[in-house]
Parts: C-alpha cells; sequence; structure tokens
C-alpha cells in the first residue's frame, strides 16, 4: 500500500532495497528523506529530525556546508574522477600533505581508500606484507581486544569480538585471531605483556580504536590504557594499527585521538569525518619505517592494492574542505562544550531503573541500559520526538555534529531521559 505524504518513488523502490544491519521480514518501513541541513533530517511527510548520531559520526560540520559543497561543486566541473594507478591529481596530493602535516610522528604516507573496513583491511596487509618484506613470514597474526568492531569486510570481522560482535555466524571460517582484555589494570597489563611475549614471534601487529570502541558498544579507556599499549608493542617488537576511523577529527576532544595519549601508531585508519560526511573516502597512514620496507627492486615486495575509486577527486576536494573548517572555525571548543552539556543533561539517567552506566567522552554521550531491549521500539519513539537516535546493542548513544546549537541538543538530551524514564517505568 502507498503511504501518505509519501513520493512514488519509495513504493516503487522499496521492495529492491536490502537494507544493512537488519531483518527485512520483521523491520519497520524506513524514513523517507528529502534533504539535510546543519543538524537536521528532513522527512518527505514535512517533519525534521535534530540527528543525534552524525548519520553513523561522520557528519561533524552539520549536512550540507556551503564551503564543502563549493569545493564539491567547483572540483566536479573540472575533474570529477580519474584512476589513481600511473596519474596522481592536486587534490590527493594536497589532502595527503595536509594530513601528514596534522598527524603525530613521522605518519607520512597516505593510502587511499574509499571506507573504513577497506582501511583497515589495506592497514592489515601492510603489516603482514611488512614483516614478510622484512624476511619474517611467520608473523600472521593479530592482537584485538574484546567489544572491539573494526569493520564488515572479511579480514576485519575477524577482528571483532566473537562473542559480543556481529560477526558470530562468520566465526568457524575466518582465521583465528587472537583476543586480549583491555590493560586496564595492574593484573591486565601483565597478562596482555604475556600474550605480547608469547606470541611475539608471530605476531604482525595489534589493532585497537582509541580511547572508544565504537560499534563494539562505546566502551571507553583511559589515555594511560593507550599508552601502555603503544609501549608494550614497542618492547616486544609487534607493529601497532590505531582504528582513529570513527574517534578521529576531533570526536574523543583532541583532533587525534592518539594524541592525548602521546602516541605516534606505527599505521593509522581514518574515515567517516574526514569528508565531513559528503563523500565516501578513507585513508591509511604509515610511518616511515612501514613505507621503507616496501621500496625494493623487486616487484613483488610492492603493496598489491588499489581501489577503483581510490584517491576520488571529489572526495578529496570534500576532505580538504573539511580540514578548511577545522582550521577557520572552532571545532575543538565546540566538542568541549558538548561535552560539557552531555555530561549535565545524561548523568540523572544513571538513578533510572534499566541504567547500568552514563559515559562521555568529548562530543560522545552514552547511557548503557540493562534488561531486554525492543530497539525498533526505542527508535520509533525517538522519530516521534522529532529526533533521529538509533540505539544498538545495549546503549543509548549521542554523537551529534560539532555545529548542533546548545537548544537542540538540550532537546536531544531531553528526549533521551523522557525516552529512558518511560521505559524504566514498564520494567
Amino acid at each position: 500500500m502507498p503511504q501518505p505524504n509519501c513520493p512514488d518513488w519509495l513504493d516503487a523502490g522499496l521492495p529492491h532495497i536490502w537494507l544493512p544491519y537488519t531483518q527485512m521480514q520483521t523491520a519497520p518501513t524506513p524514513l523517507t528523506v528529502v534533504s539535510t541541513h546543519g543538524a537536521r533530517i528532513r522527512l518527505a511527510d514535512g517533519r525534521e529530525l535534530i540527528d543525534g548520531i552524525s548519520s553513523w559520526w561522520t557528519a561533524c560540520h552539520g549536512y550540507n556546508h556551503p564551503h564543502i559543497r563549493a569545493a564539491v561543486n567547483a572540483q566536479i566541473a573540472t575533474l570529477p574522477h580519474v584512476m589513481f594507478g600511473g596519474l596522481v591529481h592536486e587534490p590527493a596530493l594536497r589532502l595527503a600533505q595536509r594530513l601528514c602535516a596534522l598527524l603525530p610522528g613521522d605518519l607520512e604516507r597516505v593510502f587511499f581508500t574509499d571506507s573504513g573496513s577497506v582501511a583497515v583491511e589495506v592497514a592489515l596487509k601492510m603489516a603482514l606484507q611488512y614483516w614478510r618484506n622484512k624476511g619474517q613470514e611467520g608473523r600472521t597474526r593479530f592482537v584485538f581486544f574484546r567489544h572491539a568492531y573494526h569493520g564488515d569486510t572479511f579480514a576485519t570481522m575477524a577482528l571483532c569480538d566473537p562473542d559480543e560482535g556481529m560477526h558470530g555466524l562468520f566465526s568457524g571460517v575466518m582465521p583465528p585471531q587472537l583476543m586480549a582484555e583491555l590493560p586496564s589494570s595492574p593484573i591486565m597489563q601483565a597478562a596482555f605483556d604475556r600474550l605480547l611475549d608469547t606470541h611475539r614471534e608471530r605476531l604482525a601487529a595489534v589493532v585497537l580504536e582509541p580511547l572508544v570502541q565504537g560499534a563494539g558498544g562505546m566502551k571507553m579507556h583511559d589515555a594511560a590504557t593507550l599508552r601502555f599499549i603503544a609501549e608494550a608493542c614497542q618492547r616486544h617488537g609487534v607493529l601497532l594499527i590505531l582504528d582513529e576511523i570513527m574517534t578521529g577529527f576531533g570526536r574523543t576532544g583532541h583532533l587525534f585521538a592518539c594524541e592525548e595519549a602521546g602516541v605516534v601508531p606505527d599505521i593509522l585508519c581514518l574515515a567517516k569525518a574526514l569528508t565531513g560526511g559528503t563523500l565516501p573516502l578513507a585513508a591509511t597512514v604509515a610511518r616511515r619505517h612501514v613505507f621503507a620496507a616496501f621500496l625494493s627492486d623487486d616487484p613483488a615486495a610492492a603493496l598489491m592494492h588499489g581501489p577503483t575509486t581510490m584517491a576520488n577527486p571529489l572526495a578529496c576536494a570534500a576532505a580538504n574542505a573539511s580540514l578548511d573548517l577545522f582550521e577557520r572555525e572552532p571545532r575543538l571548543a565546540q566538542v568541549a562544550a558538548i561535552a560539557a552539556q552531555l555530561t549535565d543533561a545524561l548523568e540523572p539517567c544513571r538513578a533510572l531503573a534499566g541504567v547500568a552506566d552514563v559515559r562521555v567522552k568529548g562530543a560522545i554521550g552514552v547511557v548503557e541500559l540493562s534488561g531486554a531491549m525492543d530497539l525498533n521500539a526505542l527508535r520509533q519513539r525517538f522519530a516521534e520526538l522529532g529526533v533521529w537516535v538509533r540505539p544498538f546493542g545495549n546503549v543509548v548513544y549521542l554523537m551529534p555534529p560539532f555545529v548542533i546549537s546548545r537548544d537542540e541538543l538540550q532537546t536531544l538530551t531531553t528526549s533521551v531521559r523522557r525516552v529512558l524514564a518511560e521505559r524504566a517505568a514498564d520494567l
């Protein structure tokens, strides 16, 4: 049946779409978006929703920012795309130079891809071939952490928590890797040190989302824990890969989360907010010694990877414009203000029945719940209140655009308190 106030293309196209993370037999009809601006999503029925999650954590500058839009419009008039094999172009080279200037230490070689999962896949290949090129072919295993999530592609699925992650169905197919507990106490630090020492001859790298493990449940750890992991990797001669796909570009309070701990990983992965949520683009950035291991007269020592649309000029133009905004506008100050408001506004949730924890890091606010959760019902209730909040697992979280107004953020936090109070009343 056609839906009232909805365009014809919805009913014509919906029977042919397969939505992500969705049981298509039972899922409610998705909301129909016709435009976006600032921190708002406009629906076909005329309603506007305040976006509390920045379209999966990408739209850091809000939607449809005029500076990014102008940069993409100018680029499409001259060079929409060209292959990056044997050819280069200004938007990509300028972006690579600017990223390396912003990143700590000697992270100075950028390999562009088009999604976060692929950026991590490339990082894993870099780590494996780094050791192979150095004559240590037995170093083929990776260490990841409980609550980890690093993507949905095949190799990254093997680095996701097998008990709490979404990829348990494939556990018997994927290559086994080593899961560790975050070394956040002296006992866990000793255990992590023993793990690296025991397996060091076959370890390629340790992989971690620094400070906040996003899709694994918005679990947070402190800078000291990150620093210990980096120092342990250095002691045992194991590469460190930091997945800053979610944490990068200001979300945790620093431009990059690793800066808070004074850590320079061997390989760093970026995506999501890289283009301000405008176009798909990702980057895997390697330190000088990692890149040097691929330099040889032997063609087989080269990194054999090349996505068709890597370094797309439109996406690179958007990313350059996004970096302009980080230079010109007070993004980190905005993150600090969001953090303070989230802390004050979400803390009362701690007193509600069914709330296990409340935590904030930068522009990330999380309410962890206990007991059964009807995710579809919660999402629908938030939409009824005029906000776009998408709980998953056992968390209700907010990661709004950095440009959100104080009143808009208050609407979001008020909605979270209201919905969770309603849930508490039913427990």
